[in-house]
């Protein structure tokens, strides 16, 4: 339980709500993209900050990707936790690239 009814605790599942922000349920079909490969998955939720997404295994999955959406931008994306065939992601403002060392001679 997430909360102890024995003590006359009068919490309810949703004030134990961490969510930055509020979600709105979807079912779009996306992919995630992995370099030159990419997996497909289902957006079950969105909000301002992150997304729940479906797969078929979250083996394999790194921790940092490009979630596709048809029609949108793709949006770098950092997982911050993991189910059997759920991931939920916090967007990510920029993409981390390896630096360009190159020019430093």
């Amino acid at each position: 339980m997430p909360f102890d009814k024995s003590r006359g605790s009068a919490a309810s599942p949703l004030l134990l709500e961490r969510r930055i922000a509020p979600r709105r349920n979807t079912f779009i079909q996306a992919s995630i993209a992995m370099g030159f490969t990419s997996v497909p998955c289902i957006v079950r939720n969105v909000s301002e900050s992150g997304a729940k997404l479906e797969v078929a295994r979250v083996t394999g999955i790194p921790d940092r990707f490009d979630l596709i959406v048809p029609g949108h931008r793709p949006q770098p994306c950092r997982v911050v936790w993991r189910s059997l065939k759920e991931i939920g992601v916090q967007y990510q403002s920029a993409r981390h690239e390896p630096a360009d060392n190159s020019n430093l001679d």
